[in-house]
């Protein structure tokens, strides 16, 4: 999975950070454990992750410098939030086919 350079500026800060990266992995299994599904979940955590930039911006270093040469243009976070979704919960269970759905792919 390819992170774009705000993505991978999150993901090294929280990697260096082990207070930071228990609040996320918290953060991360609640999206998950109260989303409906992956999709719902990475959608939720991609907008706290924004949020999060936004506020660490003003305050914390590399995403002072970032703010300053780049500014705070809106960039998405999906593949961090799909990453973590993937490194931090078990996996959910397959749903399975119903019985005319295996039928009729026997068939064919």
């Amino acid at each position: 999975m390819s992170l774009n350079p705000i993505e991978q500026m999150v993901f090294n800060y929280v990697q260096q950070h082990p207070e930071e990266r228990r609040f996320w992995e918290m953060k991360v299994r609640a999206a998950a454990r109260s989303a409906a599904d992956e999709h719902a979940a990475a959608i939720e955590l991609e907008r706290e992750l924004w949020t999060y930039v936004e506020e660490r911006s003003s305050v914390a270093s590399p995403f002072r410098e970032e703010a300053a040469r780049q500014g705070l243009r809106r960039t998405s976070l999906r593949n961090l939030s799909e990453l973590w979704l993937r490194l931090w919960t078990p996996p959910r269970p397959k749903t399975s086919k119903s019985p005319s759905e295996n039928f009729n792919n026997k068939i064919n």
